[in-house]
């Protein structure tokens, strides 16, 4: 095949991967790739090339001639291409996504401390696309807004996001600091569920259109001079969650989770520390300090109130 020299060689090390192996889901998960990705190249690669590559229907897959005579020219280019441009050398780094009112510096400035000959390279991603970055290898761990579908996926939830009904800064709501939903009741309300359309959302708000409840965060990245935002106190909230593949729970997978956690660097529990986690040893109190302590008053239970304490109101003013 007189084309095969122009195409690029990734692609031809992606049709050599199901040619050899003749099943789709194998070769995607040897190359680290989504099987749908995998099959989008190989019909690209057939639509470029004007022919079948594959037998259609066939089960198992098969080759067919052009296919065959494809796969012995490719492994040739890629033989020439690799004696004449040995591949660089990578260097490990980790890709985290994070979607919309996540703030990744803390983490950030945390890892660049502890290994910084490890490259950690946070991309934005819009929420909408947080599952497909995950599955599709874009990225290696994603902060993500709960829920999403967990097939496949390892998801430690981080905390939960306080609602709140942006409203214009004239509005009667702009006069307290929390509200109901039942106080919401008569108010018209916009569908504000798409995260990544909250500034049109927040247009439309200034322009009378309509409030809207969003977390708290995507107020703050959204804020305004004209618009005010206000908690609303018995409101779903929603929930930040650090996801990655299961099955690509590497050692630097490990050590972000360690980060984000809180894990301190001397942390046994962490994969590069090899030191053991020694049992605990019980250290007995002296004679003169039990009788001290037998002394004392009991601990009131948790949750009793004491004396002066106020229960705060629902709806409070400014």
């Amino acid at each position: 095949m007189s084309q095969v020299e122009s195409i690029d060689v990734e692609r031809l090390r992606w049709f050599v991967a199901v040619a050899e192996e003749l099943h789709f889901a194998r070769a995607a998960k040897s190359l680290g790739i989504a099987r749908q990705r995998l099959s989008r190249a190989v019909i690209d690669l057939e639509t470029e090339l004007g022919t079948k590559l594959f037998v259609p229907g066939a089960q198992p897959t098969q080759l067919t001639d052009e296919g065959r005579e494809l796969l012995a020219a490719a492994r040739a280019v890629i033989a020439r291409r690799e004696v004449a441009e040995p591949e660089p050398e990578v260097t490990a780094e980790l890709r985290v996504g994070f979607v919309p009112g996540v703030t990744v510096s803390k983490w950030e400035r945390i890892w660049a401390e502890r290994f910084p000959e490890v490259p950690l390279r946070t991309i934005p991603l819009a929420a909408a696309d947080q599952l497909t970055a995950l599955r599709d290898g874009r990225v290696d761990m994603c902060f993500v807004r709960l829920p999403i579908d967990r097939e496949g996926l390892s998801a430690i939830p981080l905390y939960r996001e306080v609602p709140v009904v942006v409203v214009p800064k004239e509005h009667p709501i702009s006069l307290f600091t929390e509200v109901t939903a039942a106080e919401l009741a008569d108010e018209r309300m916009q569908d504000a569920s798409d995260i990544d359309a909250a500034a049109v959302t927040f247009e439309m708000v200034a322009a009378g259109v309509g409030l809207a409840i969003v977390p708290h965060s995507i107020a703050r990245l959204h804020a305004r001079r004209d618009l005010v935002y206000r908690t609303v106190t018995d409101h779903p909230d929603t929930e930040i969650a650090l996801a990655w593949p299961t099955a690509e729970t590497t050692e630097l997978v490990e050590e972000f989770v360690g980060v984000v956690r809180g894990r301190s660097e001397r942390s046994s529990r962490s994969p590069s520390t090899s030191t053991a986690r020694q049992p605990k040893t019980a250290t007995k109190k002296p004679v003169a300090q039990k009788k001290s302590a037998a002394g004392k008053s009991a601990t009131p239970a948790r949750g009793a109130r004491s004396s002066g304490a106020k229960k705060p109101s629902k709806r409070r003013g400014r």
